[in-house]
């Protein structure tokens, strides 16, 4: 930071001296023709004059750079000072960069909830989930019995053109033992993940019989569509998990394909969707809105308004649309859903979203981490701001969401709580609230009857995946048993057999379901049959058979005219 200072100060002092010197040389040309007499009288006067305006064309200059002051005599800051301090001063030996982080956590915490620091070994992972893609081999896995089981893979990516299935348990890679080694699933993410090009040999377990192959680290699309297919011959049905870079493509070719197939009314899920880069979000928002209506605006102190309008004509303009939303989504999922209430164009179902309107905008540092850094508010179209309080600190800010599970507000529609002081109205003049969410036009109850300590433990230890896995394993001719993910969606259930297996399963993690409700078993039950979907057809083929059951989807085809 000294070093810092001393060459900004030395470069103050250049431009000064500098101004000068260019000053006096041009003066000096007009004046060769001058006899020497009148030069002599009037050269004081001249150089007084070449030296006001340098000083005042440096001040200008040194003015431009925020924090100067007029002679560029910069006070070190505080924050440097006890740093160099307990650098050079402090009994023990300190991590100074750690302290730094430390204290730039501090400062951003008393902001706001949304502006934070991505420390450098932080920033890759995060800009990648941004971005949507990655480099390396292109599987999901999991860990069951200290060994990396391939769950799915990435169809065309780099792991499925060198022969990867599913079903393969990794042993070796490029040489380190991965089977029975006890690594964390970031150890062996690291040791998958790579330079484009980069190879990664690995030893494979594959019924028994072990298998060498060679892989090609290429890029791996993370793709923001969890689903997408048609519930019947005019309903389709989308899941988008968040807003990156890539979002939009992803969004029209899914809706391209569904319209193919006869789509009329889409039902599209923003459930647990916490958001992401906002132009994705206003992107979407244009295939539903017609003509230039406003999907949303922003404005902070710093920041001038800046009006989001619809462009072009849009792909599914007229169509019936139904949103889902709960208080997982957030931000640019709220964007989207803004804009859709406030015209009228879609209904939405589920429970008051998240709350975050403030858009942030990353800023990368010298040593590789950033600052994600509040910029700006946003506005739907009606002027509302849905951004929470957080005027009680960060703490009381995410535990308002638990709480709503406590107060009610996520169980009884009548707990839903409206600020009347932020009261606004939709294009035909219903009215909507600010400051809190976007809150559905039809509310579903969350059953907080499955969410015991049993049921709880069971899929946080993975015992369902794991049982699922297995068993697609065991019954390897399901897939030719039914011809689609569809099929098996509506006609396979599991047998009592299967249930006696699973119950012994659990017990191996000391979790007693004998003592379960029915409607408990039921809702294992879905899970674990969307979960073998998933192992044989891919993640559209979880939700497909999944959403069979699920209330919100139910409620959706009510309103769509289906019973």
């Amino acid at each position: 930071m000294k070093q810092l200072q001393k060459i900004k100060g030395w470069k103050q002092k250049f431009n000064f001296a500098y101004t000068n010197q260019l000053l006096q040389e041009s003066i000096g040309q007009n004046l060769h023709t001058m006899d020497k007499k009148k030069l002599q009288i009037w050269m004081p006067l001249l150089l007084s004059l070449s030296m006001i305006g340098g000083i005042f064309i440096g001040f200008k200059m040194h003015d431009s750079i925020p924090g100067n002051d007029f002679f560029y005599l910069e006070k070190r800051r505080t924050l440097q000072e006890v740093l160099d301090l307990i650098q050079n001063k402090y009994v023990d030996k300190i991590d100074t960069d750690a302290l730094t982080d430390t204290a730039i956590y501090s400062i951003l915490n008393h902001l706001d909830p949304h502006s934070v620091f991505i420390p450098a070994n932080e920033l890759e992972a995060i800009n990648e989930d941004m971005q949507g893609s990655f480099f390396g081999v292109g599987i999901e896995f999991e860990i069951f019995d200290d060994t990396l089981n391939v769950m799915s893979v990435i169809k065309d990516g780099p792991g499925f053109k060198a022969g990867v299935k599913t079903g393969d348990k990794f042993i070796h890679a490029n040489g380190l033992k991965i089977a029975g080694a006890n690594m964390s699933s970031d150890s062996i993410r690291s040791i998958l993940r790579g330079n484009r090009g980069s190879l990664l040999k690995v030893e494979i377990l594959r019924a028994d019989k072990k298998v060498t192959l060679s892989i090609a680290r290429d890029m791996v699309s993370v793709n923001s569509i969890d689903a997408a297919y048609m519930i019947n011959k005019e309903i389709g049905y989308i899941k988008l998990n968040k807003f990156s870079t890539q979002t939009y493509r992803e969004f029209m070719i899914a809706l391209e394909d569904l319209k193919k197939q006869g789509l009329k009314k889409l039902i599209f899920d923003l459930r647990g969707n916490g958001g992401g880069v906002l132009d994705e979000a206003v992107e979407i928002a244009d295939e539903f809105l017609e003509g230039d209506k406003l999907i949303t605006y922003t404005e902070g102190l710093h920041m001038p308004k800046k009006e989001y309008r619809c462009r072009r004509e849009g792909q599914f303009e007229k169509g019936s649309l139904i949103v889902l939303c709960d208080e997982g989504s957030a931000s640019a999922s709220e964007v989207l859903m803004g804009a859709l209430q406030d015209w009228e164009r879609a209904t939405i179902i589920g429970r008051t979203s998240f709350g975050k309107g403030l858009v942030q905008e990353q800023y990368d540092l010298s040593d590789h981490s950033a600052i994600r850094l509040t910029i700006a508010r946003y506005y739907t179209p009606s002027g509302r701001s849905i951004q929470r309080s957080y005027s009680k600190g960060e703490n009381a800010y995410y535990e308002e969401i638990a709480q709503r599970y406590t107060n009610g507000q996520s169980t009884n529609q009548d707990s839903t709580k409206h600020d009347s002081s932020k009261v606004f109205v939709t294009s035909s003049g219903k009215k909507v609230y600010g400051g809190g969410g976007i809150n559905p036009d039809y509310f579903i109850p969350l059953d907080t009857s499955l969410f015991n300590e049993s049921t709880a433990t069971i899929f946080s230890k993975g015992t369902v995946s794991h049982f699922a896995y297995q068993y697609m394993q065991r019954n390897a001719s399901l897939s030719q048993q039914y011809k689609s993910a569809r099929e098996f969606a509506y006609s396979f259930t599991l047998n009592d057999p299967s249930w006696k297996q699973f119950e012994q399963d659990a017990m191996k993690d000391s979790i007693k379901l004998s003592k379960i409700t029915p409607i408990e078993k039921t809702y294992i039950l879905n899970s674990m049959k969307a979960s073998i979907a998933r192992h044989i057809w891919g993640n559209s083929a979880y939700f497909e058979s999944y959403n069979t059951n699920d209330l919100f989807i139910k409620k959706a085809l009510e309103i769509l005219g289906i019973k």
